[in-house]
């Protein structure tokens, strides 16, 4: 199944932000692709035991964002302040100034101290939010199918890998799961009444029911932006098609009716017009992109022996597996621009399953390397790779919330 799931110039630009003090003057910094903003952060201090984890997790998390330099030698901006231990409570005050003094960011920010992971994932976004006008990534999270507990089972992380908790006990296979445009749901196909139906999931209150068990497969499901439309592969027709339906009415749009051939792993373009998916009509199995309402599809890849598994990211980028030399590399491309580009280092293990960040920057994915299946982060930009889930098993077909 997880064969078929299937540059930056960079202007950072200061963003005015909620000061405490005097109001911040917008600064603007231009970088070119891979460059780092330097960033000193240590003048930010920490009292206590959950001040420490959140000082700890801050840090930590503007590192992985992969768009600071955080050493003090000639830094471009400071960020100083203090977290302290309030009883039961944390609370953290940050400034970010740049060179010259300006205050560019700052705010005050308070939670229970068992959330003092949670607060910094949040304080990280707004200081990348505000340094770079991208959109933090560190309180998102990352859905995925793992088979600690015997069985392919679904379970979220924290987009450091840390919070590894398992969310389904279904006692069958789970696979394919992707996120609502709100971050609150999750679909995905399961086995639990012996045939692969389409769940959905509220993760807020963990009630789930059947959104599609048509005879044959139901598999690939993907919420359009909008969150009124779902993109699914279905074969009650015969071989398996892609489909839109309507979540509301439940009507059903039959968008390919491609003869000897299947369709799987659909996804919508950030506009909600478009889908891209794969086909093997060609006899291999290759991208396609086809209006949302309907109408002829175009093929979109053609180097390769397989390209699979693609993610439309919010920035316009598709990533997906492509099967070259016996192995699978995470490629790139922009369809607007015709831009491609490989993602990922060349050692030897495949690299399949993309799914991007909201910051159009990460990429998760699955590597697989002797028989081992393990999650990694993928930074586009630099090329840096990391390991996201250490504990022991195997682990599949990441998705990244919004």
């Amino acid at each position: 199944m997880n064969r078929c799931r299937y540059r930056i110039a960079l202007t950072l630009t200061v963003l005015s932000a909620l000061a405490c003090t005097a109001p911040a003057a917008e600064v603007r910094v231009v970088k070119s692709a891979g460059e780092t903003t330097r960033l000193d952060v240590s003048g930010f201090s920490a009292r206590g035991a959950a001040a420490s984890t959140f000082r700890e997790t801050l840090i930590r998390d503007l590192q992985l964002s992969g768009w600071f330099d955080l050493r003090s030698s000639a830094p471009e901006f400071r960020l100083t302040g203090a977290a302290a231990d309030n009883g039961e409570r944390v609370e953290a005050r940050c400034t970010v100034r740049d060179a010259a003094g300006q205050t560019v960011f700052a705010k005050r920010y308070q939670s229970g101290a068992s959330a003092a992971r949670r607060l910094a994932h949040r304080v990280s976004d707004a200081v990348v939010k505000s340094l770079t006008g991208r959109p933090g990534i560190a309180s998102t999270r990352i859905a995925f199918v793992g088979t600690r507990s015997g069985a392919k089972e679904l379970y979220l992380c924290d987009a450091d890998g840390a919070g590894v908790r398992r969310i389904t006990r279904d006692g069958a296979i789970c696979v394919a799961p992707n996120w609502g445009p709100r971050a609150s749901r999750l679909v995905y196909t399961s086995y639990a009444r012996d045939f692969p139906d389409i769940h959905l999931l509220e993760l807020a209150s963990g009630r789930r029911r059947v959104i599609a068990s048509y005879g044959g497969l139901n598999t690939g499901a993907d919420l359009a932006p909008d969150g009124r439309h779902i993109a699914l592969i279905l074969s009650k027709d015969g071989n398996p098609d892609l489909y839109v339906k309507d979540m509301k009415s439940g009507a059903l749009r039959r968008l390919t009716r491609t003869a000897n051939a299947a369709e799987a792993s659909p996804s919508w373009s950030p506009d909600g017009k478009h889908l891209v998916y794969v086909s093997d009509h060609s006899g291999r199995p290759h991208l396609y992109i086809i209006p949302a309402r309907g109408g002829r599809p175009r093929r979109f890849t053609s180097m390769g022996t397989e390209n699979v598994a693609p993610d439309w990211g919010e920035y316009g980028w598709i990533a997906w597996s492509s099967r070259r030399g016996g192995r699978y590399r995470i490629a790139l491309a922009n369809p607007s621009t015709g831009e491609r580009r490989e993602a990922g280092p060349a050692d030897g293990a495949d690299y399949e399953e993309p799914s991007w960040a909201r910051d159009g920057r990460h990429i998760v994915c699955t590597r697989t390397s002797g028989y081992r299946s393990a999650l990694y982060r993928l930074d586009t930009v630099t090329g840096r790779s990391i390991p996201l889930v250490t504990i022991s098993g195997d682990w599949y077909t990441p998705a990244w919330s919004p």
